[in-house]
């Protein structure tokens, strides 16, 4: 008697998709409602007559929910089944959803966004588990890509949906209109997600989770301060970043003591995981940084609406879109370190033409790097993802994901708030218009004038300046955004020192062994 061979079907079937189709739906939610968001604060400040300050408490509350909740998806995921815990991941963002919409008050909704970052965090590490459950590692690559499409279009579609909702209806509408499709996934995720077989057998390790979730929390709560205040020396920069990073460290050094902690940095044994890890981490610091950078060019010194600000960034989501499959094919069937290198060269050859802007620069220029970029985009983040997932146990997906969404949480975070003090400090240095001040009685720059003329032309008759006055600001204000976009290209290249040393070679998948071991024996009688 010999086993007959298990076939390993290399196609996306209906089952596949549509639990992929259940993941996407999620991600989109919690995706485009951060950019959505943004988009809204200064409509926050005029009707709830709150300053920036507190107006953006409700991008950083929402971040700081996440920071908590994602080191506890893991463990969950685990103890309570995927498909329980990502529906309720629905429901959490849903209800807040549907409450945010019904604020009198900044501090209400600010409130409310906490509630729904503690559903959107759990939504994207548990999406992951799911599909690379689903999808076995040899189709890993193709799913991984449908999960790449709403975060590579989020940045780009958020800030149009959120332009025209707030054009045409009010900023209700931002989050009312995640209600309806909040309850298309539930239901959706009831039919189309398998039947949970949680294993409850790992106990919680609650002293990491007093460690790590408040040390993430703190850490990001400095970082996302960090804008605002201009410079590290802040006290609520320093000090939350300080406490915070320490309460890190000393989760690291006590997670390799219990068999189960919070998080499992054990992982960083499979050499495959690290270096993608890395990878994407130095990926995400630019990406996220930079990505933010360039839609405020056109609005800041072009002078676009959000609405087409937007529409200006639409060539990088449709690069991603024409790659993205071929990426996710390409990531099945060879190892990532022979396609990745060519993308990120893409984005690289992109990113150089905005180190090079002035006022004047022309759209199509713009507009065809942005398209390289996205050509590279798609085939980037993604596989590297892949590469990262697939050598793990099926009992290590759920930490495994969770592991590298906390990484991508810093890494955007770090960039954003990084790439904006150095742009902050590089408008800050042009010239200081004599007898002109702010509402508050601060100096008013001429960088700073000609940005506020660009979004409010009004102001050009309110304050009297020589037109040359306009140009010159503009002109600076271009250099200081062209200063910071020559740092994250250099980021981006920096990104090729881990990339060469993502695999070259095909390597063995620990997935594949455990999803046949599971698989019934059928013993065939030989004659």
């Amino acid at each position: 008697m010999t086993q007959q061979p298990i076939a390993v079907s290399d196609k996306l079937d209906a089952a596949v998709l549509k639990v992929a189709g259940v993941v996407v739906l999620g991600a989109i939610m919690s995706i485009l409602d951060v950019t959505v968001v943004s988009v809204a604060l200064p409509t926050f400040q005029r009707e709830f007559d709150a300053s920036y300050a507190q107006v953006a408490w409700t991008m950083t509350a929402y971040t700081l929910a996440l920071a908590t909740v994602i080191p506890l998806s893991g463990w969950t995921a685990d103890r309570f089944g995927t498909k329980r815990l990502y529906m309720v991941a629905l429901a959490l963002f849903t209800i807040g959803s549907g409450l945010c919409a019904t604020a009198d008050t900044i501090g209400q909704l600010i409130g409310y966004r906490v509630l729904q970052g503690l559903g959107g965090g759990m939504l994207m590490p548990l999406g992951m588990t799911i599909m690379t459950r689903a999808a076995g590692p040899h189709r890993i690559g193709r799913l991984m890509a449908v999960l790449g499409i709403p975060m590579l279009l989020g940045p780009i579609a958020g800030p149009i949906l959120g332009g025209w909702l707030i054009d045409t209806a009010s900023w209700h509408w931002i989050f009312l209109i995640n209600l309806p499709i909040g309850v298309v996934a539930l239901g959706y995720a009831a039919l189309a997600l398998p039947k949970d077989n949680p294993e409850p057998s790992e106990s919680f390790d609650f002293l990491g989770m007093l460690m790590l979730s408040p040390g993430l929390a703190l850490f990001l709560f400095g970082v996302s301060s960090l804008p605002e205040a201009g410079t590290f020396a802040a006290n609520k920069v320093w000090a939350p970043m300080l406490v915070g990073a320490a309460l890190v460290v000393a989760f690291v050094l006590y997670s390799f003591k219990p068999r189960h902690p919070l998080l499992d940095l054990r992982l960083f044994t499979n050499r495959r995981l690290t270096v993608a890890a890395v990878t994407m981490f130095v990926f995400i610091i630019a990406f996220m940084g930079a990505g933010l950078l360039f839609p405020s060019y056109f609005l800041q010194v072009r002078g676009e609406s959000t609405l087409t600000a937007g529409l200006l960034m639409a060539p990088q989501g449709i690069g991603a879109m024409m790659t993205m499959p071929v990426a996710g094919m390409l990531a099945d069937r060879m190892p990532v370190g022979r396609t990745v290198p060519f993308a990120l060269a893409l984005i690289a050859a992109g990113f150089f033409t905005f180190t090079q802007v002035d006022p004047h620069t022309s759209y199509w220029l713009l507009c065809g790097s942005l398209f390289v970029m996205g050509l590279g985009m798609g085939g980037t983040m993604m596989p590297i993802m892949t590469s990262a997932l697939k050598t793990l146990h099926a009992h290590e997906v759920a930490r495994g994901s969770t592991l590298v969404n906390i990484l991508q949480q810093i890494g955007g975070s770090v960039g954003a708030a990084v790439m904006s003090v150095i742009l902050t400090n590089e408008l800050n240095g042009s010239p200081q218009i004599p007898g002109v001040t702010d509402p508050n009685g601060n100096p008013v720059t001429e960088a700073g004038l000609a940005i506020a003329v660009q979004q409010q032309p009004e102001l050009a008759q309110q304050i009297p300046v020589e037109p040359s006055l306009i140009a010159r600001g503009l002109d600076f204000a271009a250099g200081s955004f062209g200063t910071t976009f020559w740092v994250g290209f250099a980021l981006v290249l920096a990104t090729f020192i881990p990339v060469a040393f993502l695999p070259r070679r095909r390597e063995p998948s620990h997935l594949l062994d455990d999803q046949q071991a599971e698989q019934p024996k059928t013993p065939v009688v030989i004659h």
